[in-house]
């Protein structure tokens, strides 16, 4: 069975369509150091292309933006590689389809030339912008784009010179056309918004509408301008800015807050616009305010059963072996991790005291942070390893991507490896971007599906480049899986696709409540790992709100909070909140692979109380980790 979207126009007729945010600015704020040409990171960073696309498409986005916006000719050729423009654009539509999958559209992305209009003819010809932006057009279709979206042009005669080419190039793909009109509804050279709607439609654009501009009330305007062509059958779009932007220091910020910004979007889908977006200043956050605000559902794919045309990659068998941590586990009763995060400091000795009680309590594994929230700790490799000498068991290691490019995360594994670390979680990692130390960025040569790969490499005695390291590494390799409740679908996907790349356990985002767990397990039984679910022992109600409000991925449950709120004294309320997570833990354990706690503001004396409960309840759990140990003595 293939799944497959429905046709885009189609769907849009009878729909509102929410496309993505800003994809350069935010890859500014995700740490891309200024000037730098963007369009080159479709093939110096796609890790990176492909995480922004990914936190679009978590938000809410049905359609995302190939990050090709200024991959012409005119503009390469200023970064000094005119020749690569097919090259760069098919890489960006590539990376832009593998993180969009079955239920997203995406455009690929064309902005103007570059060239001043009206031309100077003995310059550059209209004729030579036209193959510009068909050799552009042409790379993105070759990517796999769903349809082409020309964008940002503020004069008439460009844009329809992009039109015209796009219909050259890809006569029956789907076609949207925007124009800046900064002020009345009136582009800088005195056309209407009107006008160049009916003009760019008649030219062949399939969709007609305006995006960037001056600030969001001028675009309302021009939307107004635009609603008679609505009238007519004329599908509108419209991708306003996040307000007008001020320099602060040496960052630009712009104003508009996303409920505000989802106020007037609503308003110009009343005027008749079926495809809303973002531009110049909008984020994910702006994104997920108006899939919530105006109640956007994901598209309804369709199977269809018929072969899925795939090209014909060459394929090295590799072998998934389970590692060292989970083939230690011991059979007939329940596993259970706890989270402990190395210190801010160097004193390291109160973590060590707390990885021998728990150890001594019954936990099979210290699972470790690399440096959370991009806030320096003590490196969690040196921490581990002094766990393990110290108490004997098992140390999970957190690996991000962020802080080491490809090379290093490479040897720092072989290097793992030969202190005895069994056990490897791979996570992109929290954006550099809200670090406590000055001049950092981050590197993301490699993301969580990147770093699967490597380990699954190292596992077989190979590195990134196929070379023999004369050993295999014997980790057992983990993902993270933020299982969502009211919108599972994409998360699922991914943890397939970890499944796929060699994951072999799984440690989720704390989720609160029964329901919440096993709906979860329900959705995931058909994949072959290990499902931790997290554990979150609040403290307070400050605690849970700070969790809910502040720490990325992470929901609690409005009946908690709640609860909490109700006790005034700071006893109280923690009293409350861990009888609520005893509960939890009492109703879930017969039925999960395991258990993964993560010790409230590392006081690993709360995990120490739950770990505990577990090993007094004898509990077995849902045995799959015992049918891990059966395949193990048959192998």
């Amino acid at each position: 069975m293939v799944f497959v979207k429905p046709p885009f126009l189609e769907y849009l007729r009878d729909h509102v369509v929410l496309a993505d945010g800003a994809l350069g600015s935010y890859l500014y704020e995700r740490g891309v150091e200024r000037g730098r040409n963007l369009d080159l990171l479709n093939l110096q960073a796609p890790d990176l292309v492909f995480s922004a696309h990914e936190e679009y498409i978590r938000a809410g986005s049905q359609l995302i933006e190939t990050n090709t916006f200024g991959a012409n000719l005119f503009k390469l050729r200023e970064a000094g590689v005119e020749e690569q423009v097919r090259e760069v654009n098919r890489a960006g539509a590539v990376v832009a389809v593998k993180a969009a999958g079955h239920q997203v559209y995406v455009a690929g992305s064309v902005g103007p030339s570059g060239i001043k209009f009206p031309l100077d003819e003995a310059e550059v010809s209209a004729d030579d912008i036209s193959h510009a932006f068909q050799e552009q057009m042409a790379g993105l279709v070759e990517g796999g784009v769903d349809l082409l979206i020309v964008e940002t042009f503020s004069s008439l005669e460009e844009v329809l010179l992009a039109i015209r080419a796009a219909r050259a190039v890809a006569p029956a793909l789907p076609l949207v056309a925007q124009m800046v009109f900064p002020a009345r509804g009136m582009t800088v050279r005195g056309k209407d918004a009107f006008s160049c709607g009916k003009a760019m439609a008649e030219a062949g654009a399939d969709v007609v509408g305006t995006n960037c501009g001056r600030g969001i009330d001028a675009m309302v305007t021009a939307v107004g301008l635009m609603m008679p062509l609505a009238s007519e059958g004329i599908l509108l779009s419209a991708f306003p800015n996040a307000g007008m932007p001020e320099m602060v220091g040496d960052r630009m910020i712009y104003p508009a807050q996303p409920a505000y910004m989802a106020a007037r979007v609503g308003e110009m889908i009343k005027l008749g616009v079926h495809l809303i977006g973002g531009c110049c200043g909008t984020n994910p956050a702006h994104i997920e305010e108006f899939r919530s605000r105006l109640k956007i559902r994901p598209v309804r794919i369709r199977g269809e059963s018929q072969a899925e045309p795939r090209e014909s990659v060459p394929h090295r068998e590799v072998e998934d072996r389970p590692g060292g941590f989970l083939a230690g586990l011991k059979p007939g009763r329940l596993p259970i991790i706890v989270e402990l995060d190395p210190p801010t400091h160097l004193d390291v000795e109160p973590v060590l005291v707390g990885a021998e009680e728990l150890a001594k309590a019954g936990a099979d594994a210290i699972s470790l942070g690399e440096n959370p929230l991009a806030i320096l700790r003590t490196g969690n490799l040196g921490v581990a390893t002094l766990m393990r000498r110290r108490t004997g068991i098992q140390t999970i290691i957190h690996q991000t991507g962020r802080d080491l490019n490809a090379l290093g995360l490479q040897s720092r594994m072989m290097e793992a490896h030969l202190l005895g670390i069994e056990a490897v979680l791979a996570v992109s990692g929290d954006s550099a971007s809200a670090t406590d130390q000055p001049g950092v960025s981050g590197v993301f040569d490699l993301r969580s599906y990147g770093l699967l790969r490597m380990l699954r490499n190292l596992n077989n005695g190979l590195n990134l480049a196929g070379r023999s390291i004369k050993q295999q590494t014997n980790f057992s390799v983990g993902a993270a899986f933020s299982f969502r409740a009211e919108s599972p679908g994409l998360q699922i996907q991914r943890l397939e696709k970890k499944a796929e790349l060699g994951a072999r356990f799984a440690m989720t985002q704390p989720l609160f409540t029964r329901e919440a767990v096993e709906r979860m397990i329900e959705m995931t039984r058909h994949i072959d790992i290990l499902i931790f679910p997290g554990i979150f022992p609040v403290i307070s109600a400050r605690n849970a709100d700070f969790l809910h409000n502040e720490v990325p991925g992470i929901s609690v449950p409005g009946e908690l909070r709640r609860l909490l709120a109700a006790y005034e004294q700071a006893a109280d309320q923690r009293k409350a909140a861990l009888e609520y997570t005893r509960q939890l833990v009492e109703s879930i354990a017969p039925v999960v692979d395991g258990l993964y706690f993560v010790s409230p503001l590392n006081k690993w004396e709360i995990a120490l109380e739950f770990v505990r409960q577990v090993r007094a309840g004898n509990c077995r759990g849902s045995g799959r980790a015992d049918r891990l140990c059966e395949s193990r003595s048959t192998n």
